[in-house]
């Protein structure tokens, strides 16, 4: 694996909407993300943040306007083919059973004809921190971190430089999560990746994050840096989801003695 690369792709949305009868999940979105940037989408749910995630990669159609990455509109051509392009990860991990974890791995790589499918799996098991003998065991024989590392190899096979990411910590404890959210910053520097990020935990966007976005009613109500929302100048809907990380280290000084 190449230990850097030019950024990944911009990601551009044009006055997107997604509406269901009764209920708009996303209402005219316009925003750009850069290259090569580490994006977090944040909100309570049912603000639209998973279903703006999943337009990008065509899991959600749009009701109306178009998104592009870089210079591609991603409506242009096969959906499938669109998806061996970006990678992605979500909280269930989605590993198959019965295959074991090299299979899992290279799945993208069988179904696309890659060669040397064997190597490439050693290499993105090292990518990942698992020992390479991982290969041969089945996913119900990992830890939910391990099988979640799997998930994030397997959605680098094709080396992707747009990475998607769907509340992929959810599931995990909160040493693992600390953990995994590190090893995946770290990934998408080391790789030169554009990420965009699905998450509810306001502190776990202001670490990993050059860039919050904080979404409420299918709208993107803050667009700002970690810095500048700890400063306060997200607005009402940003506040009250700092003030949860805020309040939460006010009384860990509390309880150190710390005041």
């Amino acid at each position: 694996m190449p230990a850097s690369r030019v950024s990944g792709p911009s990601v551009a949305f044009d006055r997107v909407s997604k509406r269901y009868p009764g209920a708009v999940a996303v209402d005219d979105i316009s925003v750009e993300i850069a290259g090569g940037s580490f994006v977090a989408l944040v909100g309570a749910s049912g603000s639209g943040k998973s279903t703006l995630l999943k337009m990008v990669n065509r899991l959600i159609e749009p009701s109306a306007g178009g998104i592009r990455i870089g210079d591609a509109d991603v409506a242009a051509g096969d959906a499938h083919l669109l998806r061996r392009r970006i990678g992605y990860v979500f909280q269930n991990i989605g590993l198959f059973p019965h295959m074991n974890v090299g299979e899992n791995i290279a799945i993208g790589l069988r179904l696309t004809g890659g060669k040397d499918r064997a190597g490439r799996v050693a290499d993105l098991l090292d990518l990942v921190d698992l020992p390479r003998d991982f290969a041969g065991r089945m996913p119900d024989a990992l830890s939910g971190g391990q099988r979640q590392r799997v998930g994030v190899a397997r959605a680098l096979a094709l080396e992707p430089g747009l990475m998607l990411m769907d509340e992929p910590f959810g599931a995990l404890d909160p040493v693992t999560r600390d953990q995994l959210g590190i090893a995946i910053r770290a990934l998408h520097d080391r790789l030169g990746l554009t990420t965009i990020m699905v998450t509810h935990d306001m502190a776990e966007a202001l670490i990993l994050a050059d860039r919050v976005l904080v979404m409420a009613g299918g709208r993107i109500v803050a667009d700002a840096t970690p810095q500048a929302l700890l400063a306060g100048e997200g607005g009402a809907e940003a506040d009250a989801l700092v003030a949860v990380p805020r309040e939460q280290a006010r009384r860990l000084r509390e309880i150190g003695g710390g005041g």
